[in-house]
């Protein structure tokens, strides 16, 4: 049964406040440039900052845990802003912000249906390539911004046909504050960024020359932002667009699942725990649902700010508590400060989040893993910028499960055999290998082993041929791991035919899972149950009766 609250303890208070301060001076840059990436206005980051980061906090399942608006979840409610805006004008934003609270629905349903651990089953390649993907993204719609321009409408699409336009009406002030931005972040010292985190840096420094130095410049800045206590957004509706609210809820939900289970994984190699993945999916629902509810982006496991958080010493929840604590503060202390943050340094900051998405690791060596893999990878790539998240991933998915079945049917076709006489790679002792040498042809020894799956019902198909030159068939699924339905309904085939053409079978089935599943396929019925049998040697010997039965008769 999953505990109410999460590890919450005063243990190690001083660790967990100091890692919940260090995760707040990283989250509040970040919460601002989402944000305004997202088109919901940096109060919409705010409050997904704070929302969230306070209920998987104390509802999650991974102690040390920093959850927030990230890079793919701004990304994909983006796009669902864009198109409910452009559905319905008057409440798209409302029914964006209800797409959020039924990605907090599925992500609870999930968690309680213990889906957790099956949540990033899937191949590397796929992952690989729709994060990369979302980093392009996050790239492409920050040109705009950039170049010091509003957002043209349509995405990617929409500012890659834009382009032309934009470079031809660059602003050279923004283009500058936002290169000095990227500057501040690629070559801070490490020894500097270990203790203070570089988007605080290019925060403060390009903010202050752009007030202190450009103030009479044309510089697009965040404006007022509306911070108090959030309105209550109920959800909200239409019958035209319900179908699609749902399914941008489940892809913005799993695509959170995805995003906070593979951040837990990082926090338990750090602090050599293990996270609870269902309670901890139920706490992002949690988070998300109210965000939702109140206004704000939707978000996810961070991981820069969970390791950032971890290496100042947090080790239970608290940090996450003590995070949003003191990120209210400051953000109610500093308001009218941020309200003059150039929108070209939020937009430097957003790109080096994309960029730093990007799977380079995979990039880097794509020459030198398998040639599907990399089509996989880059596939899967383009689809998520160019098409639509859950086409790439379902295409992707489709198409490496799909090799990877072939590879493993074909490793397990080696482990189908037809034995009448003397075979070294099967496992015989010297009784049953006799009554073979005896049967002089007649008897046929199927023997089957390992996992079987559906791909290897084609190989077990081709020795129909040979059942047909022997009387007697022995079917031996002594030493198979697995069986699937499939290749229970190919031995019912093979059982089948070689009754129908008068010989004599019997199969051998060592545990009771197994013989359970053929009684409940009505395979042993159709044999009856003296023929099936728990022992090879047991069954061979069966054989050998009947063999000397059938030769008396002639």
């Amino acid at each position: 049964m999953l505990v109410p609250l999460n590890h919450i303890n005063f243990s190690n208070i001083g660790g967990d406040v100091f890692g919940g301060l260090t995760a707040a001076i990283v989250s509040l840059p970040l919460a601002l440039a989402f944000g305004i990436a997202s088109g919901a206005g940096a109060e919409a980051g705010i409050y997904g900052a704070l929302i969230i980061g306070l209920c998987a906090s104390l509802f999650g399942g991974t102690a040390t845990l920093i959850s927030e608006p990230t890079g793919p979840m701004t990304v994909i409610m983006s796009a669902v802003i864009v198109n409910m805006m452009a559905a319905n004008p008057e409440n798209g934003m409302a029914m964006a912000f209800t797409v959020v609270m039924i990605a907090g629905l599925f992500q609870i349903v999930f968690g309680i249906l213990k889906l957790g651990k099956y949540i990033t089953l899937m191949p590397y390649s796929v992952i690989s390539g729709f994060m990369s993907g979302i980093g392009l993204i996050l790239i492409i719609i920050q040109i705009a911004p950039f170049l010091g321009q509003s957002p043209p409408a349509g995405g990617v699409s929409g500012t890659l046909s834009a382009l032309p336009s934009l470079l031809s009406n660059i602003n050279y002030v923004e283009v500058i504050l936002g290169l000095v931005t990227l500057a501040i972040l690629v070559f801070t010292p490490k020894r500097i960024t270990k203790h203070l985190p570089p988007q605080l840096i290019a925060l403060v420094c390009v903010g202050l020359a752009s007030v202190l130095l450009l103030s009479d410049s044309n510089i697009q800045r965040i404006g007022t932002i509306d911070i108090g206590l959030p309105s209550l957004i109920l959800p909200t509706f239409t019958s035209e667009q319900v179908t699609i609210m749902l399914l941008d809820g489940m892809v913005l939900g799993m695509l959170g699942c995805i995003d906070s289970m593979l951040t837990s994984v990082i926090a338990d190699n750090l602090t050599r725990t293990e996270h609870k993945s269902d309670k901890e999916l139920i706490g992002q629902g949690i988070g998300n649902m109210a965000s939702g509810l109140f206004g704000g982006l939707p978000g996810a496991g961070a991981t820069m700010g969970t390791v950032v958080n971890i290496q100042a010493g947090a080790k239970t929840a608290l940090s996450g508590v003590a995070r949003v604590g003191i990120l209210l503060v400051a953000i109610f202390g500093a308001a009218p400060l941020l309200e003059v943050i150039p929108l070209a340094l939020l937009a430097g900051i957003t790109v080096m989040v994309g960029f730093n998405i990007l799977d380079w690791s995979f990039i880097k060596r794509s020459h030198l893993v398998s040639w599907q893999s990399t089509v996989i990878m880059y596939a899967v790539m383009l689809l998520t910028v160019f098409v639509d998240l859950i086409v790439a991933v379902g295409v992707g998915v489709f198409i490496a499960n799909i090799l990877i079945i072939e590879k493993l049917s074909k490793s397990q076709e080696s482990k189908i055999k037809a034995v009448s006489d003397m075979d070294d790679n099967v496992p015989l002792t010297d009784r049953e290998q006799a009554i073979l040498n005896q049967g002089a042809g007649n008897i046929l020894l199927v023997y089957l082993s390992g996992p079987l799956i559906f791909g290897v019902s084609k190989a077990l198909s081709r020795i129909h041929e040979k059942i047909q030159r022997h009387n007697i068939i022995v079917i031996d699924l002594t030493d198979v791991s697995l069986i699937d339905d499939t290749i229970s309904l190919a031995i019912e085939n093979t059982i089948k035919e070689a009754i129908e053409n008068n010989k004599q079978v019997f199969l051998v089935v060592k545990t009771d899972k197994t013989r359970a599943k053929l009684e409940r396929m009505e395979i042993v019925q159709l044999l009856g149950n003296e023929n099936v049998l728990s022992k090879r040697t047991a069954a061979l010997e069966k054989a050998e009766q009947s063999l000397a039965i059938m030769n008396s008769r002639k």
